[in-house]
């Protein structure tokens, strides 16, 4: 499970980052970095992590016009990042130049070409404010399911979607499909903004390829002990 649980290092103090990889890297294989940590330490975070033997998912969630996202994308699979998302509602043409970029920029590094996702609703929204801030005629798990069928068509290797979704995605683009589920609280942590949520077990039973876990374990008083309690789910202990 330690290759299915990605931590995330949502915090501007470089300090905290390097005391929590410290107390992790013997515990879990992924980090997730996000706009506070890449703002923090910028490019060097990749052959920090590197040299903890983590593996590093880049949350940049980038959107915008086609030619600039597949600069940015080409861009981080040079520097390593080995999983970059993006939101798909930025369209099927962004997400495909994106593609297209990570593999052309691999080639040109010689290196393994990152995991790509797109990020489909916050699990920060309900249904209730999916439908008032966004006016769709399909509900919440509608919308994202037909994202990640755009995801796939685009050629894009999975999505990030609520352990809630996790069901239908699966079975409208099939086993091979990575989901990656956030919105990931445990029995014992605080919901904190999070509105669409399971515990670990429930994510990983219901098929969930990672699970992203963020302030249960970096603001515990000893990430290693959080982080061994979560796993423990994750196998059903």
């Amino acid at each position: 499970m330690k290759n299915r649980l990605i931590v995330a290092l949502d915090t501007d103090d470089g300090e905290e980052i390097d005391w929590v990889t410290d107390m992790l890297w013997n515990k879990v294989s992924w980090v997730k970095i996000g706009f506070q940590a890449y703002t923090t330490v910028g490019d060097d975070i990749f052959p920090w992590m590197r040299e903890r033997k983590f593996k590093t998912f880049l949350d940049l969630k980038f959107h915008d016009i086609p030619n600039t996202v597949a600069r940015d994308v080409g861009t981080m699979t040079k520097h390593g990042a080995n999983m970059i998302n993006m939101h798909t509602s930025g369209g099927f043409d962004m997400m495909q130049a994106a593609r297209i970029s990570a593999k052309e920029a691999a080639k040109e590094a010689r290196i393994t070409r990152p995991k790509l996702l797109g990020v489909t609703i916050l699990t920060s929204i309900d249904e209730q404010g999916f439908q008032s801030n966004f006016g769709s005629e399909r509900e919440l798990t509608e919308q994202v399911v037909f994202l990640a069928t755009q995801a796939k068509e685009a050629g894009l290797d999975g999505v990030v979607a609520s352990p809630l979704e996790i069901e239908p995605v699966r079975k409208a683009c099939g086993d091979k499909f990575l989901i990656v589920t956030p919105g990931i609280r445990p029995k014992w942590a605080e919901m904190g903004d999070q509105r669409r949520t399971t515990t670990p077990a429930e994510a990983i039973n219901r098929g969930a390829d990672y699970i992203v876990v963020g302030r249960p374990i970096i603001e515990d008083d000893d990430p290693s002990e959080a982080a061994e309690r979560i796993l423990d789910e994750m196998k059903g202990m």
